[in-house]
C-alpha cells in the first residue's frame, strides 16, 4: 500500500431525527446484534457530525466488520434509507419449498394413527417416512420432517392412544416433594489426609 486512504464511495449524512433514533437503538440494545452494529457504522459514518466521518478501516476495528460489509451498509442506506440499512430484506418465499402441505400432513396423521405394520408393535419414523413414500404422496421425505409434522399435532407414533389430539397437561401445582425418611442432623467434617 502506498498511504493513500481510499474515499468511500457512499457518503452518509444522517438528520438530526435520524441520528436520535440509532442513537437510541445503540444505547437502548433491545434490538439483535447485527441491527445494532450496523446502525452503530451510520453514526460514525456521518459526515455531519464531529463524531462521524470516520474512515472504514476505523469503522472496521472498532466495529470489527469487514471493510466490504460497512461499504455495503453505507450504499444501502444512501439507496434506501434506514430500514434497508438496518434490517434484512424480507424473503417473500421460503429457501425450499415445504414437502408437506395439508393434505400430505392429513395422510402422514392418518398413518402415525392406524396400526402399525405386521410383526411391529408401533409406527416409527423411519416406518412413516417409507409409508408416505410407498403411497406416492411425496417423492422422498425426512425423517426430521415426519418427527416436525408429528410434533406440531402432539402425535406420538409410540402411545397407546389412537388420536393425534393434544395431550392434556398434568397439573403441576398438584406434584409433592418427595422427603426422605432418613434425615441426618450432623454435620459432616472433613478429615485431612
Amino acid at each position: 500500500m502506498d498511504g493513500k486512504v481510499k474515499v468511500p464511495k457512499f457518503k452518509v449524512y444522517l438528520t438530526s431525527d435520524q441520528r436520535e433514533r440509532l442513537l437510541d437503538l445503540v444505547r437502548n440494545g433491545h434490538a439483535s446484534a447485527k441491527k445494532i452494529a450496523h446502525a452503530r457504522v451510520l453514526l460514525l459514518s456521518d459526515e455531519d457530525h464531529p463524531d462521524g466521518g470516520r474512515e472504514d478501516a476505523f469503522i472496521s476495528r472498532t466495529i470489527g466488520l469487514h471493510r466490504n460489509t460497512i461499504s455495503r451498509i453505507r450504499g444501502s442506506f444512501v439507496r434506501g434509507g434506514e430500514t434497508p440499512a438496518l434490517e434484512r430484506k424480507v424473503r417473500l418465499t421460503p429457501p425450499t419449498p415445504a414437502k408437506l402441505d395439508g393434505h400430505a400432513e392429513a395422510h402422514l396423521i392418518s398413518i402415525a394413527c392406524s396400526t402399525p405394520p405386521d410383526g411391529r408393535s408401533r409406527w416409527t419414523l423411519n416406518l412413516i417416512a417409507r409409508e408416505l413414500v410407498g403411497r406416492k404422496i411425496v417423492t422422498s421425505i425426512c425423517v426430521e420432517t415426519v418427527r416436525q409434522s408429528l410434533k406440531k399435532v402432539n402425535c406420538d407414533p409410540g402411545k397407546l392412544s389412537d388420536s393425534a389430539s393434544r395431550r392434556p397437561m398434568a397439573d403441576t401445582s398438584l406434584q409433592r416433594w418427595n422427603k426422605s425418611s432418613i434425615s441426618t442432623h450432623r454435620r459432616r467434617t472433613r478429615t485431612s489426609r
